[in-house]
């Protein structure tokens, strides 16, 4: 028969592994959970250094107008564009 130590350990051992607030299963979901939001973090500032490039360099006129007419095909007065889609050329062949 095992001795009544070695039952109340066992006891104790699943009890802090499964059952108490600050169990292993908690942990574990937490620790998910912190991973997963330093991912975030990791991209969100990635995109921050990409936009304040952007900005640095739409800082200058000619930039912020190659920016705007391909961006939003602005275009200046008197000025014709022509926009080709390259996905419509490749469907009709």
């Amino acid at each position: 028969m095992p001795s009544k130590y070695l039952i109340i350990g066992i006891f104790f051992i699943v009890w802090m592994l499964f059952f108490d607030t600050n169990s292993w299963l908690v942990h574990r979901e937490l620790n998910q959970e912190v991973d997963k939001i330093e991912k975030n973090k990791k991209y969100y500032l990635n995109e921050i250094n990409k936009d304040q490039k952007l900005v640095k360099k739409l800082k200058d006129t000619s930039e912020l107008q190659k920016f705007a007419r391909e961006t939003y095909f602005l275009k200046k007065e008197n000025e014709d564009i022509y926009i080709i889609d390259s996905n419509s050329i490749d469907s009709n062949e």
